[in-house]
């Protein structure tokens, strides 16, 4: 191209120059025109290879990049093609980099290792020439997809407003202001680089220093660079970056996944905002390593104690030493598996107010992610509406931006008292959430809240707050008349069932066979709260059910609330909670969104899982249902290895590991390398890795897992790799049919990872597709429940759902807030709380049965041992009824007999003994320490895991086998029988079960068992005393862990029911008798007969 002598400016991240003082057509031409292949992050000429071409970078796109600026974005930078963001292979001559291992290719071992080689350039100078690039780019020019202005946009586009007038800095009365711009002085710039500018005092102005002095301003025509401009607009934004606000919830959603701020080299890292979201707090060492100690020093006792235990039997009570023996052992593994995933116990801290700082800012639409919560419940008559509409109300009052929240409600009975109850609680949210959010309450729930005993003015100082909550009182109180004259009405239901307000026959009225339902009570824009805001969504949805269709309970419901809220919502994060665990921290999801949405680690969270905490328990907790030991203890151990396991409610969880996608894949470290060794040794490496290259290439076999950082391109799903792009999609279509169901819509939905729906779509269109995806035959021949969403199987659906996710690599995150997050209720009388251990257990024997027994299933995934340990723990601990029983009644045999399964003790044994009891006591004291558990808590945890092992876990498992194997559903019923009035009156109710024969067998054969020991003992004199006392000590410790058991017979007045005791006093005369038909008092050759010495005959 012919300049005629004119002078050329121009940019290299707008591929263009300009020829000073030329006319229009000529002003601005692409540099290809110009010149050969120019790098386009310094401006350098692209080099040419030996072979005589230019260098290439990129096979893919041959985006032109210098070798110099090649060798630093593959070591400092992120080692992919600006444009097409391919990752850079290794050329000959380059050093190696982490990541090359993966790749096929021949090794270049003079050059592999060579990082100090960069051949024409130095670090700094292309640190500074890339940093200058990135500068030039996103100031409002368009561009394309790889970042780069097309040829056509500079055409098209004016010049008189685009390109400033170049000056020194000074002001010219002439020129606009926006058309200011500043020439690089000629000591900043050497060639196409630029340097890093030294920082100078504001308050001092930059003198200009031209080369030319007295030339006027005008001839240097046009300039493409505006620094001026530039600079303000870097101010501007640091100083948004830097602004602390205060937090405000609300607005809509952006990015958050990772922030633009992330990327920005601009701000500074010690900035409160870029700082985590969340850190561990280690247990101090000063606690957890005399614990550990504890806990090796205990299998070492364990080992001398079964080594002495095996050398020395009982030969004349064989069978009751070999008998104890194996219950034993089996209690040792069984402590193994429960005591090893406490091993590394962590707590956590969360910082809410870099929450805000991150994702809300000042005069900004919030960037925190949405949520979707669920609401499961099915008989309004088992679960009162009016605890259901306290939790709902919670959850509408959350503390959270209103339009990132939607609350959806499972009726998996269609009931209408619920539908009705939710339309009543829809128009009370109205006053209620205003008021919340106004005075800042807690809890959430006008239930609880109205009931606490508290000072509710503490630390209330609005004039208003008095007069405000009396009028709100009011209108709860109005509320709870409404809904309870609504349960009043459903006790009695009409022979034609219910009719809707319009004379609609209610589409539930059989429950096992009606339609689908789905109703939008808040959310829309025509319903307000009292103050004229929005209002968060509220949406009750009943799924459709027909004879012949299996729905599988809990689990289904809750995964056709998944489709429902992907089609309609579709928030990238889900809670679900019972319907009788209401919303206790207004927080909690801020506390949540500490773990999902922390940018370093959050990535691999798959759920954040809550403790459960309970309202009216009495203070002495007398059958564990706080299970304080699990929730502090541990749930606390397994967050410091893969995490807690999922508990069923009070959970937050990533939609994504819902769908089954596996956890981001981990950077593989560096390679180790030899430096150290001759280069004979690295020769010999090379040779091996080429080997191996080789050998994995014929090998190759398709990847098990799927890569879920990939979930945008299709093909990748199921590790498809079609030559044709139509035909992929297409396939690629099949499969995720196959896999979500037949949903269009819905399968969209899967393939965004930060959730959202579309602008453009109609509710009624969403409404109908929702409607589809609850079909009773929509998961048929798909992967739901297998694979997607919470899984079926078992009754404790939870422990599944959780395991399956930990398989796929996810890990899960513990937080304990200061103020509980969730509270329910809990069952605290005595036949409900076996009732309830029973059901868990259940689900535990299912999953031991099934194909997905931690056992033997998920290996090769990312599940950890000790992770493993637990889970194959919470599977297993039924069967451990089968020793405890067998080893409870044991001490009875002993005093009946006059037998022991321990011979005389020495005291070698003596010591073994004594170590082992007081490291029971050492390791469970040490625990409460670091667990902040109190004694109470923990001997009720003991006590309560006799009570449930021989009672509800025998049944448990019976009833487990007879399901599994022969295909038998047994049913325990529960009658309720007696009540009392008063404070914590459900305590003494007594319901008959047949859970309670077994505990009250025991415990009135051991009582027997003591009557006759210490009777033969009285009887046999002084020498029957000594051996007596083991024996004692056995059954003593069997009555004591079922005291609570025996105090729950008793009732509040000393009372049993006639059928406790008929069965119970049946049992142990049977046990008795046979006691003595087989070895009574007296010797089998009779009675023996000695002379007195008298003479009767006188």
């Amino acid at each position: 191209m012919d300049t005629r002598g004119r002078l050329i400016a121009g940019s290299h991240n707008r591929n263009e120059f300009i020829l000073i003082n030329a006319d229009e057509n000529e002003r601005i031409r692409s540099v290809r025109e110009f010149s050969g292949q120019i790098c386009q992050i310094c401006g350098d000429e692209v080099e040419i290879t030996v072979d005589g071409e230019h260098f290439v970078a990129c096979n893919e796109c041959a985006f032109p990049v210098c070798r110099p600026c090649y060798e630093y974005e593959r070591r400092e930078g992120n080692q992919a093609c600006p444009q097409c963001k391919t990752r850079y292979k290794r050329i000959k001559g380059s050093a190696r980099v982490e990541g090359d291992e993966e790749e096929d290719g021949i090794d270049d071992l003079d050059n592999e290792f060579d990082y100090g080689n960069l051949n024409s350039i130095g670090s700094q100078e292309v640190s500074e020439a890339m940093f200058s690039a990135r500068l030039n780019t996103g100031r409002g020019y368009h561009s394309n997809a790889s970042g780069i202005p097309t040829h056509l946009e500079y055409e098209t586009s004016p010049l008189s407003s685009d390109i400033p007038l170049l000056t020194y800095g000074e002001e010219d009365s002439e020129i606009s202001a926006d058309q200011h711009a500043l020439i690089v002085p000629p000591f900043m710039g050497h060639g196409n680089r630029i340097h890093s500018v030294p920082f100078t005092e504001p308050s001092v102005p930059l003198q200009p220093r031209p080369m030319v002095p007295k030339k006027d301003l005008a001839v240097y025509g046009y300039g493409s660079v505006a620094w001026k401009d530039r600079m303000e607009d870097w101010k501007k934004r640091q100083n948004d970056k830097l602004q602390v606000v205060e937090h405000q919830g609300v607005n809509d959603g952006g990015n958050f996944g990772r922030n633009e701020l992330d990327d920005d080299p601009d701000l500074p890292m010690m900035d409160e905002g870029r700082q985590p979201l969340s850190r561990k707090l280690p247990i101090a060492s000063s606690k957890i390593n005399p614990y550990r100690m504890i806990i090796i020093l205990r299998l070492v006792i364990l080992g001398l104690f079964f080594h002495y235990r095996l050398l020395h039997p009982v030969n004349d009570a064989y069978g009751l030493w070999l008998t104890s023996v194996i219950c034993e052992i089996w209690f040792a593994v069984s402590w193994i598996l429960d005591q090893f995933p406490k091993w590394y116990p962590i707590e956590r801290e969360t910082y809410l107010d870099r929450l805000s700082l991150r994702y809300e800012k000042e005069g900004k639409p919030s960037e925190l992610a949405s949520v979707d919560v669920f609401v499961s419940t099915v008989d309004p008559m088992k679960e009162p509406p009016l605890i259901t509409a306290n939790t709902v109300l919670s959850i509408l009052a959350v503390d959270y931006p209103v339009d990132k929240v939607a609350c959806y409600v499972s009726d998996d009975g269609a009931a209408m008292l619920t539908f009705e109850a939710l339309s009543e609680t829809s128009e009370f949210a109205r006053k209620w959430v205003p008021f919340c959010k106004k005075f800042n309450i807690e809890p959430r729930a006008p239930e609880w809240y109205f009931s606490q005993k508290m000072d509710y003015l503490k630390n209330k100082v609005h004039p208003a707050f008095v007069r405000e909550r009396r009028a709100m009182k009011r209108e709860y109180e109005e509320f709870k008349v409404k809904i309870n004259a609504l349960v009043a009405t459903a006790q009695k239901v009409p022979e034609d069932g219910w009719t809707m307000q319009d004379g609609t026959p209610w589409p539930g009225n059989n429950v096992r066979d009606h339609p689908g339902m789905i109703q939008v009570f808040l959310g829309h824009s025509d319903v307000c709260d009292v103050e004229g805001n929005e209002l968060p969504r509220l949406i009750y949805v009943s799924r459709e059910k027909r004879p012949g269709f299996e729905h599988h309970k809990k689990a289904g419901a809750m995964n056709a609330l998944v489709r429902v809220s992907a089609v309609i919502s579709n928030a990238p994060y889900l809670l679900n909670v019972d319907c009788d665990h209401y919303i206790n921290n207004s927080k909690a999801l801020r506390e949540a969104m500490c773990f999902m949405m922390d940018p370093t680690s959050g990535k691999k969270v798959c759920y954040v899982q809550f403790p459960q905490r309970f309202d009216g328990i009495d203070h002495h907790d007398r059958y564990s249902n706080r299970n304080v030991v699990f929730f502090d203890i541990n749930m606390k151990g397994l967050d410091g290895l893969q995490g807690p396991i999922y508990v069923g409610t009070g959970c937050v969880f990533r939609r994504q590991a819902l769908y089954g996608f596996d956890a981001p894949a981990k950077k593989k470290p560096p390679s180790k390398t030899c430096n150290c060794l001759p280069k004979w040794c690295c020769l010999c490496c090379g040779f091996r890795k080429n080997k191996n290259v080789k050998t994995k290439e014929k090998k190759k076999k398709p990847k098990h897992r799927e890569a879920s950082k990939q979930i945008h391109a299709l093909e990748n799903i199921e590790g498809m790799n079609e030559s044709s792009p139509e035909k992929s999609s297409i396939v690629s279509q099949m499969k995720l049919e196959k896999k979500f169901g037949q949903s269009p819509v819905f399968i969209a939905s899967t393939l965004l990872e930060n959730g959202g729906v579309p602008q453009n779509v109609s509710p009624a269109s969403l409404l109908k597709e929702a409607i589809q995806v609850i079909s009773c035959g929509f998961e048929d021949k798909s992967e739901w429940g297998k694979e997607v969403g919470w899984i079926y199987g078992s009754v404790t659906e939870d422990i599944l759902t959780g395991f399956k996710m930990h398989c796929h690599g996810w890990r899960s995150v513990y937080c304990i807030p200061k103020r509980p997050a969730f509270k329910g209720s809990a069952p605290i009388n005595l036949s409900d709380r076996l009732h309830q251990v029973l059901r868990w257990a259940l689900g535990s024997v299912e999953i031991f049965l099934s194909r997905h027994c931690p056992i033997w299933y998920g290996y090769g995934g990312g599940l950890k041992w000790l992770e493993r340990f637990s889970y194959i723990n919470s599977v297993v601990y039924p069967w451990t009824s089968i020793p405890l029983i067998v080893y409870c009644t044991l001490p009875a045999i002993c005093l009946l007999t006059g037998k022991f399964i321990v011979p005389a003790i020495s005291n070698y044994a003596s010591l073994v003994f004594m170590a082992l009891f007081i490291s029971i006591a050492a390791t469970g004291i040490l625990e409460m320490r670091w667990g902040g558990v109190g004694i109470d808590d923990w001997w009720r945890n003991e006590q309560f895991w006799v009570i449930g092992g021989v009672s509800s876990h025998l049944f448990a498992l019976i009833q487990g086998l007879l399901k599994v194997l022969a295909g038998v559903s047994t049913n325990f019923t529960v009658t309720s029988k007696a009540a009392d009035d008063g404070e914590f009156s459900e305590l003494y109710i007594f319901k008959w079960t047949s859970l309670l024969i077994p505990p009250t067998t025991l415990l009135i054969i051991n009582i027997v068992g003591v009557v006759v020991g210490i009777s033969d003992a009285i009887n046999n004199g002084y020498d029957s005393w000594g051996p007596l006392f083991g024996r004692l000590f056995f059954a003593l410790w069997v009555i004591l862990h079922l005291y609570p058991f025996l105090k729950g017979l008793l009732g509040k007045q000393d009372r049993m029911p006639t059928i406790v005791l008929v069965w119970s006093i049946l049992l142990a005369s049977i046990l008795t008798l046979m006691w003595v038909r087989i070895n009574p008092f007296v010797s089998r050759d009779g009675p023996v007969l000695e002379v007195c010495g008298l003479n009767c005959d006188d």
